[in-house]
Parts: C-alpha cells; structure tokens; sequence
C-alpha cells in the first residue's frame, strides 16, 4: 500500500512543494520503521512534522535563516511507531516546540506529542511555551483560498516560528 500526499498527484489547482517526490533509487534500499529523520538541522526552534508540511516547513526554516533563526525540522516518517526520543533530543537542544500537522488540533497528533513533552519537562529546558498549528475545529472549506486559510501554509509556520522566538516561558515563582 502506498500513501501520499494529494499535492504530488500533479493536479493544477493542488500546490506542489520542491521536494514533495523526488526519485526512488534503482537499488535496494531501506528507511528505518519508526525513526524519525532530521530534514533539516538547526538551533533555536524545533518544528515537528510529517508528509507535505515537511516541505512547508523547510521553505519556511529557509526563510528564517535569512532572518538569524536556525530551525531543526524533525519528519516523523511514521505515527505508530513514533519516535518520541528523537523528538526530546531535538526539543533539549533547541528549548522551542512547534508541531505543525495538516490535521485538525483538536484529538490529534499535535496534542499528543505536546502532552509527550509536558510529561518530560523534569529532562527539558522550554525557552518559550510549544506550540501547535493545525487545521481549527471547522470543516475544509472548498474554495481554495479558504482552504489555505485553515491549512497551515509556510506563512502559518513562519509567522508561528517568529512569534516563539519572542516568547519567554513563565516560570512559577
């Protein structure tokens, strides 16, 4: 069975990001199951994410470096397994979490890996409160720029990463 994301099904009216397909090699070759891969290393933010929006987030950490912010951008590959340890390496070297999905915030993946961090904040040092970005709690729309209104975009991301670097994380006195 394959799955894949309906932008690289070459369909006009789908927005298609360089690096959504690329080719697959002649040879035989494997991609460990369940273990995430770095996308991109950085050091001041994570962004956890997986299929298209790994592209929308490394246009968006490409757009950042040229403003001084370093992103990590971690690609889950696989949900079950998911590969919490790699998540908790990049976040304890970054002090940022934004958790971008395609998927609606609530009941989804994005609270899950939040609630997988708050259970380790004894191993982390946050700089600034995580983040998730998703679709809101309204159905698709289907004309396409308010489909791109409540599907997280590069801006959506960029914007979130710029917000975080402001932050700081309240600390109980």
């Amino acid at each position: 069975m394959y799955c894949y994301h309906k932008g690289i099904m070459g369909l006009p009216w789908m927005a298609y990001y360089e690096g959504s397909s690329n080719d697959v090699p002649e040879e035989s070759y494997t991609i460990a199951f369940g273990q995430a891969g770095t996308a991109r290393s950085g050091r001041d933010l994570t962004i956890v994410t997986l299929s298209q929006m790994v592209q929308k987030a490394l246009v968006a950490a490409s757009e950042l470096e040229k403003e001084g912010i370093s992103v990590e951008v971690i690609d889950l590959r696989t949900l079950v397994p998911l590969d919490v340890d790699a998540i908790v390496r990049s976040v304890a070297k970054t002090g940022r979490l934004l958790i971008a999905d395609e998927d609606y915030l609530g009941f989804g993946l994005t609270g899950e890996i939040a609630a997988l961090i708050a259970e380790r904040l004894d191993q982390l040092t946050l700089k600034s409160p995580v983040r998730r970005l998703g679709v809101p709690g309204t159905p698709i729309p289907y004309s396409r720029p308010l489909e791109q209104a409540v599907i997280p975009q590069v801006r959506h991301i960029a914007d979130a990463c710029r917000s975080m670097m402001q932050q700081k994380l309240a600390r109980a006195a």
